[in-house]
């Protein structure tokens, strides 16, 4: 015999564990905001060294021609660095979304086949059961001892 507690008790602990992975997944896009505000900073941090590099060159026109140059390669180049971790971080954060939902799909699907074989044996129990019982009737009724009430005028019922 199941104990009816204990199995709704799996169930909710199986169930909630589900919640986990989505707060996981949460967890994984907080990441990826704070990775965006790390490429931010050292976006902003680049451009200020590129700006004071120039207005140090700005005396000298050909010495500004090449800082400006040069300011432009770090801007691309932040800009390139910025673009490719906030790509690595957008594919981390779908990858651990997805990996969060498949794990949770799998935990509710192996709960509700665990839910299932439960009520499975729970109904072959009562199965047995009610055929011990029937088999217990038919024996009473089968016994010659046994003395048959005499049989009540059916009641009418009224709908």
């Amino acid at each position: 015999m199941i104990d009816r507690r204990r199995l709704l008790d799996l169930v909710d602990q199986l169930r909630a564990a589900v919640p986990a992975e989505v707060r996981e997944a949460q967890e994984i896009l907080d990441r990826t905001a704070e990775v965006l505000a790390q490429a931010d900073q050292e976006v902003a941090l680049r451009l200020a060294r590129a700006d004071e590099e120039v207005d140090r060159k700005i005396s000298d026109s050909e010495i500004f021609k090449a800082a400006e140059v040069r300011a432009e390669q770090v801007i691309a180049q932040a800009e390139a660095e910025a673009e490719r971790l906030l790509e690595e971080a957008q594919k981390q954060a779908d990858s651990r979304q997805q990996e969060g939902e498949r794990l949770a799909g799998e935990q509710m699907d192996e709960a509700d086949r665990y839910a299932l074989e439960m009520l499975r044996k729970l109904e072959q129990q009562l199965d047995a059961f009610m055929s011990s019982v029937r088999s217990g009737v038919q024996t009473l009724e089968q016994t010659p001892d046994h003395v048959p009430q005499p049989e009540e005028a059916p009641v009418e019922q009224t709908a």
